[in-house]
This record gives C-alpha cells, sequence and structure tokens, in this order.
C-alpha cells in the first residue's frame, strides 16, 4: 500500500467496512463471530462501526475465523496497519494550538509508565531549561506564553516515582548551539542534575570511535504499546505492534553506544566548560 498522509484518517473507517463486508459475505453473525474470537459483541460491533481501531491481533483472529485469505486477506490487514498509523502534521497543531499539542502530551504520559526517548538532533522539552524550551518555538508566530508554560509544568513528570525514563541523546542534540553559550552551559547542566534523578537513565551517544548505525529521526517509546516518530513536518504516532517492536530493537542498539552515569556527566561537563569558554 502506497504511503499517504491523508488517507490515515480514513483507513479505520475503510477498514470497519472491509470487515463487516467480510462477515456478511461469510454468512456469520457478529455474535457468532465474537464467540469464534474471545471477544465481546460490543467490541466486534464497534470496530464494524468504525468507533473502535482493532490491532493487528485483532484483524488477524477475524479473517482467520471467516476464513478469509489470499489478495483480500492481505489488503484489509494493509488497511489495518494503516489504521494503527497516525499523521500530526505540524501545521494542523499550529493552526490548534500548541498548547493543545501539550495538553494531548500531558494525557499520554499520565497513562503510561516507561519512557524511551531516542533524541538525535535536539534535547526534548522534558529535560528543558525554560530559555531552550523558548527557543525551540520560536519560529512558531504568535504568544506562545502557554505552550511554553505547560511545556515546563509537564517535567513534573519525572518526579513520578511509578514511572521510569531512558534518555539517548546524540552528541549532536546535546551540543547543538540553539542557545547563545552561557544558556547552552546551563542547558547542559539541567541535564546532569536530571541524569540523578533515581527513576531516570540518561545517556550520551559521543561522536567518536565506530558507530555502524544510521539513525534517521527522533522517537519516542511509550511502554511497549506506542512509538512516535518525528519528521521535519510533523510526526508519525505507531500503535501496529510490529512498529513498536522494530523501534524497540532500535532504541536497545542505540542505547548501546551511550554512555550513562559518571561516564555521562563528565562528558557533559567538559563540554559545559567549551560553552562557557566561548563567553570569553
Amino acid at each position: 500500500m502506497t504511503f499517504e498522509p491523508e488517507r490515515l484518517g480514513q483507513s479505520r473507517s475503510d477498514l470497519a467496512e472491509a470487515l463487516r463486508g467480510q462477515r456478511k459475505r461469510a454468512g456469520r453473525t457478529q455474535t457468532w463471530l465474537a464467540r469464534r474470537c474471545s471477544m465481546s459483541q460490543t467490541k466486534v460491533s464497534n470496530i464494524e462501526g468504525g468507533k473502535l481501531t482493532p490491532s493487528l491481533v485483532d484483524v488477524e483472529l477475524i479473517l482467520e475465523a471467516l476464513g478469509a485469505d489470499g489478495p483480500l486477506a492481505a489488503e484489509i490487514l494493509s488497511l489495518a496497519r494503516s489504521a494503527n498509523t497516525e499523521w500530526q502534521d505540524h501545521w494542523s497543531s499550529r493552526r490548534r494550538g500548541l498548547d493543545k499539542k501539550q495538553n494531548e502530551l500531558a494525557r499520554l504520559e499520565a497513562v503510561s509508565t516507561e519512557f524511551r526517548f531516542f533524541l538525535l538532533s535536539m534535547i526534548t522539552g522534558l529535560l528543558a531549561t525554560p530559555e531552550y524550551v523558548r527557543a525551540s518555538i520560536a519560529d512558531v508566530p504568535g504568544d506562545q506564553s502557554k505552550t511554553i508554560a505547560k511545556k515546563l509544568e509537564r517535567q513534573q513528570v519525572l518526579y513520578s516515582d511509578s514511572k521510569s525514563f531512558t534518555f539517548v541523546l546524540t552528541e549532536q542534540a546535546v551540543r547543538w548551539p540553539l542557545l547563545p553559550p552561557m544558556a547552552m552551559a546551563m542547558q547542559l547542566d539541567r541535564l546532569a542534575s536530571v541524569s540523578r534523578l533515581p527513576n531516570v537513565r540518561l545517556g550520551v551517544i559521543p561522536l567518536g570511535g565506530h558507530i555502524p548505525e544510521r539513525p534517521l529521526n527522533t522517537f519516542t517509546l511509550y511502554d511497549r504499546r506506542l512509538a512516535t516518530v518525528e519528521t521535519g513536518t510533523g510526526a508519525l504516532v505507531l500503535r501496529d505492534h510490529r512498529d513498536v517492536t522494530a523501534y524497540l530493537k532500535d532504541f536497545e542498539t542505540y542505547e548501546r553506544y551511550a554512555l550513562f552515569g559518571d561516564d555521562c556527566r563528565a562528558l557533559l561537563a567538559e563540554w559545559s566548560v567549551v560553552f562557557t569558554r566561548q563567553r570569553k
């Protein structure tokens, strides 16, 4: 299936129609299908009505129960994959207001317990100083004071004992001079401080030695059920277990190249000194 971002929102209704049609062609009722798939009849009804997005496992169970195979089954599985993918473009987010996006992230953080951040080119808002947060959205027109306040408010989640965080940053993400030298030195000090929290692992991948990998995007994993992937014009939200598992494996790969603990803080201190000297 060709990737068309504008079609992702339509794929749930297409999938619902395809599954409903497949069941009717097989001459089965929702009650029969629910029983065969160990689902409630309400769940089957919501899937066929487009009110609930089924996982790929749900769809595979339904197709197997209905005896569907061949090209049609492959097409329905392709629809299911698209239905579990959401595209959030930057322009729509800006039209709605970036503070609304912060509310969405806060809700996602509230229901998640294990977080993994791979930061390729910038420092994420949870780790940022107020100056860095402000600079990161400086290109957005209008008053962004609400967005800045909500970004900083979200940082309180780092102090929740019920949650764990692993941040892996490339040297480029840490040292990219988004701020003047002294403000960058303060930002690096902030990273070192956060790295001492008991529920936080913060590591840096230094650009030295041999790293036979080629990361393309910043991405975040929420538990083992959802991944968000940043691009230049928006973000993909992936719920398909195969996509999430692929990014989990990528994260584990990059994590092996990172320095944590005292080694990480020593690097941050060294780079902070470099920024401080640039001011003189």
